[in-house]
């Protein structure tokens, strides 16, 4: 190969390359700053807890099924520390099921998680009377915001002190933590995210599965 040649080809290898880069960066910053969690095919980075076999993928969804556990976000995406966020899941309950959502958590192999807040779903588990989206033992509600078999949003905003959680858009919770507040590990930090298997009856599914830092 003459020098013109490797020349050109180191060349066309560059621009390779910056198309590359280029095309992740677009990627990343797509959809207005939302990053996917999830590919919908497999739990890569994400880490269950206690009873593994309570998560499976099925048909695009992270179907919650089993024992208790809990399903930690352990993968790169801000290296799975977060403070300030937008998070977003499609969730669908059925009958008599109870999970939830925790965010500024952190790993933990057995229990339920100890590090910082719950947002809850549970539109007929009957045995607790928080519903869904209550900010869990902090700012409960006692009303069911949406049915069991249909899918609906829960998106959770944290920005600063403050916690906002909504469903399909309606703002269900905003809730600003007081300054010093003495809850032990269940207060505004950062950390990642764990979706919740709360018993063997409780069936819950998620999908679209995203975050914003901020």
């Amino acid at each position: 190969m003459n020098n013109y040649a490797k020349i050109t080809g180191l060349f066309i290898c560059m621009m390779g390359l910056l198309a590359t880069g280029f095309t992740t960066q677009a990627v990343a910053q797509s959809d207005n700053g939302w990053i996917s969690l999830f590919d919908g095919h497999t739990l890569d980075g994400w880490k269950a807890s206690e009873n593994p076999e309570t998560f499976s993928v099925k048909e695009g969804r992270i179907v919650v099924d089993g024992p208790r556990a809990h399903l930690f976000y352990q993968g790169p995406v801000n290296d799975h520390n977060f403070r300030d966020f937008e998070f977003k899941a499609d969730v669908m309950t059925t009958e008599g099921s109870n999970s939830g959502i925790f965010f500024h958590t952190q790993y933990q192999e057995e229990g339920w998680p100890s590090k910082g807040y719950e947002a809850q779903i549970n539109n007929s588990y009957d045995k607790d009377p928080r519903r869904t989206a209550s900010l869990y033992g902090v700012d409960d509600i006692k009303e069911t915001p949406f049915p069991d078999n249909e899918w609906f949003t829960m998106h959770i905003t944290v920005e600063g002190n403050r916690i906002v959680i909504k469903v399909d858009g309606k703002t269900m919770v905003d809730y600003t933590e007081p300054e010093n507040v003495d809850r032990g590990e269940n207060v505004l930090s950062s950390g990642t995210f764990a979706l919740q298997g709360h018993d063997p009856g409780s069936l819950v599914y998620f999908k679209n599965i995203r975050v914003k830092p901020l």
